[in-house]
């Protein structure tokens, strides 16, 4: 069996990172006894410059996409229902405001430390886009913590603190160096890269592939 290490570039607030991981988590599946796989969340802002208040959300896409109120509300329908046939609740109609995610990302790094970052994750994406909740306040995110069974007290030293502030960015720069500019990437052993959030279908037809050359290499 093949064994497959994944990193995951993505951020918190990107509605196709958790399509994508839903998509990658089925075919996994799928591919379960063809190979197996170890998942690290690596990470990315989207909206670094952005002040504790966030900005509206569909100020921010008509900003940065050139969307009008049309194509914001077709874009909206399409991820939620993309996510739901996933299994993943997303209510992006709770959801007014994106936010800055720099201290979710160094909470993410000291939960890798303790085992539990994809535990995190998915309850950050909850939080985000299911709940209509604030990934850049210090009370949710321990709460978030807490229910991906980290300690509380933990969690709140880190968040009042700088910690892993610097290996944050330097994580951030390593992939900007890498040329992604948009999320989620998929890098696979370091060496292969799968963009976006793709069907079920095209993980298990390109993790397949990839596992090949792996294995004749």
């Amino acid at each position: 069996m093949n064994h497959l290490r994944i990193d995951i570039v993505s951020d918190v607030t990107c509605p196709w990172c958790i399509i994508g991981y839903k998509a990658l988590e089925k075919a996994l599946t799928e591919l379960h006894g063809e190979l197996d796989a170890e998942i690290h969340w690596q990470p990315f802002e989207i909206n670094p410059h952005l002040g504790p208040e966030g900005q509206p959300r569909t100020e921010n896409l008509k900003n940065k996409y050139g969307y009008t109120d049309a194509q914001v509300g077709q874009n909206q329908l399409v991820l939620d229902k993309r996510a739901n046939r996933l299994g993943f609740e997303m209510r992006l109609d709770r959801q007014p405001t994106t936010y800055n995610t720099f201290d979710a990302h160094r909470l993410l790094h000291w939960a890798e430390l303790k085992g539990k970052q994809s535990a995190l994750q998915q309850h950050l994406f909850h939080l985000y886009f299911t709940n209509g909740g604030n990934p850049s306040d210090h009370h949710a995110l321990v709460q978030c913590a807490e229910a991906a069974g980290l300690d509380a007290a933990g969690a709140k030293e880190v968040l009042e603190s700088d910690q892993y502030g610097d290996e944050v960015r330097k994580d951030q720069m390593k992939y900007v160096r890498l040329g992604i500019t948009s999320v989620p990437a998929f890098i696979i052993n370091d060496e292969y890269i799968i963009s976006g959030g793709q069907p079920v279908e095209t993980f298990v037809n390109d993790l397949r592939e990839i596992a090949g050359h792996l294995s004749a290499a």
